[in-house]
């Protein structure tokens, strides 16, 4: 279920959606057709390995982040709430050091 917009982490989560479709050129899915708990892999976009490594390369370019464990990769890219716990940690850690 989507949050409402006066969720925290809404803009994030939004921002992770529009990236996905963007970075993986999706042209019959919306950002609003993805929602914040559906599986990435066994949900309606059904991603693959070479997707995930696609969204792993380009994160890493835009959020900084880096993924290189295969384990790391599923848990991250398990659902947009988890790529936006992900990202959310990641800033938090380097705005306290």
């Amino acid at each position: 279920m989507t949050p409402p917009p006066s969720d925290a982490a809404f803009p994030l989560r939004q921002e992770i959606k529009e990236f996905i479709v963007t970075q993986l050129r999706l042209k019959d899915v919306s950002a609003a057709d993805i929602r914040d708990d559906e599986s990435l892999v066994e949900g309606t976009l059904g991603l693959d390995s070479i997707d995930f490594l696609e969204l792993t390369v380009a994160m890493e370019k835009q959020y900084g982040i880096k993924i290189t464990d295969a384990d790391e990769v599923r848990r991250v890219f398990a659902s947009v709430e988890s790529i936006a716990a992900h990202i959310a940690g990641h800033r938090a850690r380097a705005a306290s050091a």
